[in-house]
């Protein structure tokens, strides 16, 4: 059986006139597909969200992000959030290429997640062996998301793509 939230891209597709297309990516907060435009020609991004929670989370995030008139961070693109529908918990959004971020489902905004010291202190060491010599970048990134007041957490070389 279709799992709802994919049913809820499909019936965001067939509302905004949208033909999906290959799947883009798939992870613990949803699925991305690529999206056509029956009516015009151009390709969009659809995620789906599992749960309202992270979905409502990544609108925040790139909501910030539009009033902010951010689209890429020291080279790195950011997808653009096109429209959102708090009903299916889809967004549309902008496809970008490496490097990129993108993936805000996992990302707080205001404060950073109430985690204990040895908690971040395991992230932190997960993440630098995750991204080697390129930690120090993700770090700047981040501190520029964090001047904003977005707090990503949800790191990974998956949605902190280097261009090779």
């Amino acid at each position: 059986m279709e799992e709802a939230f994919i049913q809820n891209a499909v019936a965001y597709a067939a509302q905004c006139n949208l033909q999906l297309a290959e799947r883009l990516g798939f992870g613990i907060h949803g699925i991305i597909y690529v999206a056509e435009d029956k009516s015009a020609s151009g390709r969009t991004a659809v995620k789906a969200h599992r749960e309202p929670e992270p979905y409502f989370r990544e609108v925040s995030a790139y909501e910030r992000l539009r009033e902010e008139n951010i689209s890429e961070i020291l080279g790195f693109n950011i997808p653009q959030i096109i429209r959102a529908d708090n009903s299916l918990f889809v967004i549309e959004m902008t496809i970008v290429a490496r490097p990129f971020v993108l993936d805000f489902a996992g990302a707080f905004l205001g404060a950073p997640p109430d985690f204990s010291d040895e908690i971040w202190a395991d992230w932190e060491a997960e993440k630098q062996e995750q991204f080697g010599p390129r930690w120090p970048t993700v770090q700047t990134i981040m501190a520029s998301l964090r001047f904003i007041d977005i707090y990503m957490v949800d790191v990974s070389p998956s949605n902190i793509a280097f261009l090779d």
